[in-house]
């Protein structure tokens, strides 16, 4: 899948990077948001795909425009490339403070790790160059710890985990009654609880949002589909909802 732009006008650009995942690996999404020359990256990546994707992105922007990094969460496929970003660009990077400690883990060298900022739990509000982006909240959709990006401007909510699609072939999201299928196991055992969903739902319902880019799969683009997921998953049982199911004495 080559780069995509996603929205565009004289000073905002919203890039899909090109998809470097291959084997095994689960495939991931990193997005790239621009306003008046500098640049923010989401979720990038593990250290399989960091050279090709620091490549990918200066064939738009000078590593040196990075401004931002921004780490939803600690899992390895968004943080595990963490050092090299940090090493090859002047960026500051978020994380959700609750992984702050974790993080050197992935081999962060002691004198970058100053430059990775810790996110209050409430989320807050940064500023790219002029534009106000939002960092919500979405802790326990997967991560204890755990946010999401809204972009006002191009009206995208980047949603992490939350979203994922396994398994499909496209990149938009066109019958959303037959993607249920590829979001429905990763959502059921990845998600911890549907008091989560609705609050998340609550919360999300007053945003104009024309696309959710996860960071697994197919974008779900177009208010109508965007509603109807928020309406799936508030209505999804899933998590700890669910534990009856897998807490058993497994048979000797």
């Amino acid at each position: 899948m080559p780069t995509q732009v996603l929205f565009e006008n004289a000073e905002h650009k919203n890039l899909l990077l090109e998809d470097f995942t291959s084997g095994r690996m689960v495939q991931a999404n990193q997005h790239l948001i621009l306003h008046n020359g500098k640049a923010m990256l989401l979720d990038p990546g593990g250290h399989k795909v960091y050279s090709a994707a620091l490549e990918e992105l200066s064939t738009y922007v000078s590593p040196s425009a990075l401004q931002y990094i921004f780490f939803s969460h600690q899992d390895p496929d968004i943080v595990a490339a963490a050092n090299g970003w940090l090493m090859v660009t002047d960026a500051q990077a978020f994380l959700p403070q609750l992984w702050i400690r974790f993080i050197t883990h992935f081999g962060v060298d002691d004198f970058l790790v100053d430059r990775i900022e810790a996110l209050p739990d409430q989320g807050r509000v940064i500023e790219l160059a002029g534009s106000k982006l939002a960092i919500l909240p979405a802790h326990f959709l997967h991560s204890a710890g755990n946010f999401q990006v809204y972009d006002p401007v191009s009206k995208i909510l980047y949603s992490g985990d939350l979203g994922a699609s396994l398994g499909q072939t496209y990149v938009t999201v066109e019958n959303f009654d037959d993607h249920i299928q590829y979001m429905e196991g990763f959502h059921r055992r990845y998600m911890s609880s549907n008091k989560a969903l609705k609050l998340w739902a609550t919360m999300v319902k007053p945003l104009e949002i024309e696309i959710i880019a996860p960071q697994h799969g197919a974008m779900i683009v177009g208010k109508e589909n965007v509603q109807r997921f928020i309406a799936w998953s508030e209505g999804l049982a899933c998590g700890l909802d669910l534990l009856e199911r897998v807490y058993r004495l497994p048979r000797v």
